[in-house]
């Protein structure tokens, strides 16, 4: 016997724009975003956490949209693909991704750009990273690999 559960409204700001959503206490904030707010850049990939392709920023920092909760982000400020481009212009990292053909089968490329939005913006607030020699010591932009050419 399956239990149906009340749903609940949720108010959150998507992509700049407020936004009521009612949902099941159960759905993902992936689902949410897909199934409601019909924004399909973020992928449903493995649905356990491990791949990625449903990262998204939740005020400012970078989440698995398919371990958290819809409900759970009442009045956060939640940045998905597609809120990444301003005025018609794409983000450097989605025009970077563009221009060096970054793309593999493209399924997880949202997930990758969002999460390297997020990482250059942790690099620039001084967080170290898994990657950084000596977390004891300060972080800065500086410290991250220069890109090489295309020639190269």
């Amino acid at each position: 016997m399956s239990e149906t559960l009340e749903s609940v409204a949720v108010k959150i700001e998507v992509n700049g724009d407020p936004r009521t959503i009612t949902v099941e206490p159960r759905t993902t904030l992936l689902d949410a975003l897909r199934e409601q707010l019909a924004l399909t850049g973020t992928k449903k990939g493995c649905d356990r956490g491990e791949c990625g392709a449903c990262t998204v920023h939740v005020d400012g920092r970078r989440i698995l949209s398919c371990m958290t909760l819809a409900a759970m982000q009442a009045g956060k400020r939640i940045t998905t693909i597609e809120g990444l481009e301003r005025d018609g212009k794409l983000h450097p990292l989605q025009a970077a991704f563009i221009e060096h053909d970054g793309f593999q089968c493209g399924f997880c490329t949202s997930g990758q750009i969002m999460s390297a939005v997020a990482m250059l913006a942790e690099a620039k607030a001084g967080w170290p990273s898994a990657a950084t020699a000596d977390v004891r010591r300060p972080f800065t932009v500086a410290d991250l690999t220069a890109p090489r050419s295309a020639s190269a």
